[in-house]
């Protein structure tokens, strides 16, 4: 049997367990999240929001339940950053392209790996809050790929999601810190730390601030760590320069990869693309993805396999696929 057969049996094979199916709420999360809807609008509250600000709150309880149960993922998860400052009165004014060079020296000096800043749209705001805020500094933070690699993670070895939770804490620390900085200077800063849900909906604000693009695993692919790292935020009144975007060619790729499709157990990640909130995009079942998730402290097996995440991988496909649109795109002479 090829590791292709051997994929999808396990996909046939998997039944989610009743302790996670029987939470299910009569709301599929993919409705809440928008598949199918044409119409733009913000997201709504979901998963890692407060549990009564959505309908999945009991089975998040439950899914969470197993990561706070393990001692070493919960102890990972612990070290989520520092307390925050208030804003001093005396106001530090400098150029937006200082400021700029400033907060992203600061990020990568201070445990950051990734740094990119956009202008807050709309969109970006979940339904239900409010960013006063003009711009937001996205941040970074690489995972081990070796421990990540260690798949699935489980009570019995739980390196993976250990290897998340330190990620997410470190992410954490960075977002809090550069926060204090900021209000330090006498500006406006809120923290979006992660993993936990607030304002900002972290992935469409690193995608215009030029971390990455969506991948068909529904998580961002940059040009340096492929899948594997990890965000966190911070919104301000700072007046900066805006990033762009950064195309990697990751839909051409995925467009004809089936590795992550194929590797998830729950079948839960759709080949074609979905409109989501009125727009076309990457998309992952929610109701199917959620009971793994939950049965194995956090899965991460799309991530891990994506060819983009292996070290050294995703520029030299960064490179490859330019290339190939460049070839595509040179007019018959």
């Amino acid at each position: 049997m090829s590791k292709r057969q051997e994929r999808l049996a396990i996909q046939e094979a998997f039944v989610p367990q009743e302790r996670f199916t029987s939470l299910f709420p009569e709301t599929s999360g993919n409705e809440v999240n928008g598949l199918g809807e044409k119409e733009i609008r913000p997201p709504s509250p979901m998963f890692w929001h407060p549990s009564d600000q959505h309908p999945y709150g009991e089975l998040q309880q439950e899914v969470v339940g197993p990561l706070r149960g393990c001692p070493e993922t919960a102890a990972a998860f612990a070290g989520e950053g520092h307390d925050l400052v208030e804003q001093t009165s005396e106001r530090v004014e400098k150029s937006a392209k200082e400021w700029t060079s400033i907060v992203k020296e600061f990020v990568l000096a201070k445990e950051g790996d990734l740094v990119g800043i956009t202008d807050v749209k709309p969109i970006y705001v979940f339904d239900g809050y409010e960013i006063k805020e003009r711009m937001v500094i996205m941040i970074g933070v690489a995972m081990d790929y070796d421990r990540l690699n260690v798949l699935p993670p489980a009570y019995e070895n739980p390196d993976s999601a250990v290897e998340v939770g330190h990620q997410y804490s470190r992410a954490a620390r960075v977002c809090h810190r550069l926060t204090n900085f900021i209000r330090e200077q006498g500006h406006a800063a809120s923290a979006c730390p992660g993993p936990r849900a607030g304002t900002l909906n972290m992935l469409a604000a690193a995608i215009d601030a030029g971390l990455g693009e969506l991948g068909k695993h529904g998580s961002l692919i940059n040009r340096e760590f492929g899948a594997s790292f990890r965000l966190s935020g911070v919104t301000t009144d700072l007046p900066l320069i805006s990033d762009t975007p950064d195309n990697l060619g990751v839909d051409d790729f995925c467009m004809n990869c089936q590795i992550c499709s194929e590797v998830c157990p729950p079948a839960a990640i759709f080949d074609p693309k979905q409109v989501v909130r009125g727009a076309e995009k990457w998309y992952v079942n929610f109701d199917k993805c959620i009971p793994y998730f939950g049965e194995t402290l956090g899965c991460g097996m799309c991530i891990a396999t994506c060819p983009w995440s292996k070290p050294g991988a995703s520029e030299k496909l960064a490179q490859k696929m330019l290339k190939r649109r460049e070839k595509a795109n040179v007019p018959a002479e």
